[in-house]
């Protein structure tokens, strides 16, 4: 493995910004040692912000490329011959779903599968959210569902006094069964579109091959945590509140948007332009509508890139590592170092591996989703999760902090290799 100075540097950086994304929380803690309202605290709050991290350490690295080559040209042309296209993607999809009509509806067809059960509203809303929920991520893209869900979640219980092991628990599922609940088709996981085309992977092999696994895991899972915290679900209050009407055509024409951008999910020149009119009929039916939430978007599409940006140079190491692995080994090490690299880079990295068999593809695709829970950084919608969640009344205005998702992800992340290796 022989890598560049700047390849080099770009490693460095990547550890550093992990162990960052790492420390958030301590950083926050740091920052009440200052006055409120001070340079100090305010710079080491925006530290303890989870989708600057990556942002900030590939600021670091464009500097660094700039200083090593002589010329910001060289920086300008790296960042240019990127792709930006997903973190464009999440951003605009995150503003659309995340609007009132949107989460209206996913609320409404969860509830109505809810009402399917026997059991209290809080009990079998949260069964319902959590399994079949998170298998809409395979249809609407796993970003979308990630940022509706959170939506729900937090405001039915996450900022209803739940304990922490009840919300870590929750985190942990929630991102595991998005990871997972995508791949019951070829265009919505990020790690499963990065090889789809190449290695001609239809809808009808990823539900076969995946689908009914994630499904029954997502299921499994689900009723297994509810199952555990069942007291403390079920004495969570879910009062009815008067919502206002909102009519069926715009409701209509917001999934209509959605479902624009989603099929232009390739080509961001034009889903910008799908969202650009968006805004246009959200300005014009006001009334109906909450503050557009832009600043989460921003913020996850800027982790993302950063994400990009110094992922990107991580393939000097990655690369062999992955062609040098096989059978289980590929699998369990996909699934452990999804945990610090984005998923999707991994799976992207496997295709440009000539040799691999369809079991190795197999292997390392179901390893990268299967991991996807552990960290932040694992798949590219938790950072909208957590940018919504952790300011919830369950976290105590603390953040997230990275052992306790960690553990939480843990038993759905075991049960999700019960289903997709020993089955």
């Amino acid at each position: 493995m022989n890598a560049t100075p700047i390849e080099m540097l770009a490693t460095v950086l990547f550890t550093l910004a992990v162990l960052h994304t790492f420390s958030v929380k301590r950083f926050a803690h740091w920052a009440h040692a200052f006055p409120r309202g001070s340079i100090q605290e305010n710079l080491l709050h925006f530290l303890a912000e989870t989708e600057v991290v990556f942002g900030l350490w590939a600021a670091a690295l464009f500097s660094g490329i700039a200083a090593m080559e002589g010329s910001v040209h060289e920086a300008v042309h790296y960042i240019e011959s990127l792709n930006f296209t997903e973190p464009k993607f999440v951003l605009v999809v995150m503003v659309v779903a995340a609007t009132r009509p949107v989460v209206r509806l996913a609320e409404t067809l969860i509830s109505a599968i809810a009402r399917l059960m026997p059991l209290k509203e809080s009990m079998a809303f949260y069964i319902a959210a959590l399994s079949f929920g998170c298998l809409l991520g395979s249809f609407i893209t796993e970003p979308a569902a990630m940022t509706l869900l959170a939506i729900l979640l937090k405001r039915r219980y996450f900022d209803r006094g739940i304990s922490p092991r009840l919300a870590y628990a929750t985190l942990g599922l929630l991102f595991v069964n998005i990871s997972i609940g995508g791949t019951l088709t070829h265009f919505a996981a990020p790690p499963v579109l990065m090889v789809a085309g190449k290695w001609h992977w239809d809808m009808t092999y990823m539900f076969t091959t995946f689908g009914w696994k994630a499904a029954s895991s997502c299921l499994a899972s689900t009723l297994a945590v509810a199952w555990v915290f069942r007291k403390e679900i079920l004495a969570v209050e879910t009062h009815a509140h008067a919502a206002q009407p909102i009519p069926v055509w715009l409701t209509a024409l917001h999934v209509a948007f959605l479902g624009g951008i989603v099929f232009f999910a390739h080509h961001p020149d034009v889903f910008f332009g799908v969202f650009m009119i968006f805004l246009g009929l959200v300005t014009a039916t006001r009334e109906y509508q909450d503050n557009l939430k832009l600043k989460g978007g921003l913020l996850v599409g800027f982790f993302l890139a950063g994400l990009v940006t110094l992922g990107s140079l991580q393939s000097w190491w990655l690369k062999p590592l992955i062609a040098s692995l096989d059978g289980a080994t590929l699998y369990f090490g996909a699934t452990a170092l999804t945990a610090i690299t984005d998923n999707a880079a991994l799976t992207y990295l496997g295709s440009l591996v000539e040799s691999i068999t369809p079991d190795l593809k197999y292997a390392l695709v179901a390893g990268a989703v299967t991991g996807g829970g552990l960290t932040v950084i694992a798949n590219a919608p938790n950072p909208a999760g957590v940018g919504i969640l952790q300011t919830s009344e369950a976290f105590k205005g603390e953040g997230i902090s990275p052992l306790g998702l960690f553990l939480g992800a843990l038993p759905p992340t075991l049960v999700a290799i019960a289903f997709f290796w020993l089955v």
